[in-house]
């Protein structure tokens, strides 16, 4: 990418992980992970399971706490906890496997209710927010309708325009695309790459390779609680420098 003039804070990157470390009881399940995400940029994560992929993404917006090191988002540290955790997470979206929608409430409800509760946005502006974006992923027409009256894709793509809705400056995806049929992963992950294209900070943990080569700026190929290798989409996947790397992905892309 060609080097702009940018003022500090735009080169400040937007989260930093600084000897981070995670035990589950005896498992050490991040071990001293340093890691910087700079401002728009796209970090894939892949990596073997129970390689620390998802708790890594996790402690970005404290849904798990860590044991040592630290992370800051914007320059500032996670809060412990009560009212600036809940800000910080308005500021970093989170979609995860499961939709985690309200099932008790509509599509647009759903895309409406934090703007209002959380960000205290007035809710004739939070309904016209959530319209345009759900019209945005594609499913305007399902906004009276129950999460339980659409399909898997479907919720996921609300799950977005949710965390969307909140102005994020990052989000973080946790394997968005795993719990759901083989024809609707498609939809989500063109959503995914059109905010991608559009400058939004992301950080996704996926087992889909073929978007981790067409929409990451970098690819983090984790093993055992630690980042082994990291490198472009394209140098990853066409010379893997590690042996872990190397014998992952001839398991994967020599089906």
């Amino acid at each position: 990418m060609t080097e702009t003039t940018v003022d500090d804070s735009q080169r400040t990157p937007l989260v930093v992980m600084s000897g981070v470390n995670k035990h589950f009881g005896a498992l050490h399940v991040l071990q001293d992970v340093d890691l910087e995400i700079a401002r728009g940029e796209v970090v894939v994560l892949i990596g073997p399971s129970g390689s620390g992929k998802s708790t890594l993404c996790r402690t970005i917006n404290r849904l798990e706490t860590i044991d040592s090191g630290s992370i800051t988002v914007d320059g500032r540290p996670l809060p412990a906890e009560g009212r600036e955790l809940a800000r910080l997470r308005a500021e970093v979206g989170m979609v995860f496997q499961s939709f985690n929608l309200f099932a008790h409430k509509t599509v647009l409800e759903n895309v409406v209710l934090a703007q209002v509760k959380v960000r205290k946005v007035p809710r004739a502006e939070a309904e016209q927010t959530a319209r345009t974006l759900l019209d945005r992923v594609g499913v305007g027409a399902q906004a009276e309708k129950y999460p339980a009256q659409l399909s898997g894709g479907q919720q996921q793509r609300v799950a977005i325009a949710r965390a969307l809705a909140m102005k994020p400056k990052v989000m973080l995806f946790d394997e968005p695309t795993s719990a759901l049929d083989p024809e609707m992963v498609n939809e989500v992950l063109e959503v995914m790459r059109s905010l991608a294209a559009e400058g939004m900070t992301m950080v996704v943990v996926t087992h889909e390779m073929g978007f981790a080569r067409s929409a990451a700026n970098r690819v983090l190929f984790m093993a055992d609680g630690r980042i082994v290798e990291e490198n472009s989409p394209e140098a990853f996947f066409t010379a893997p420098r590690s042996d872990r790397a190397k014998d992952f992905l001839s398991k994967i892309l020599h089906h």
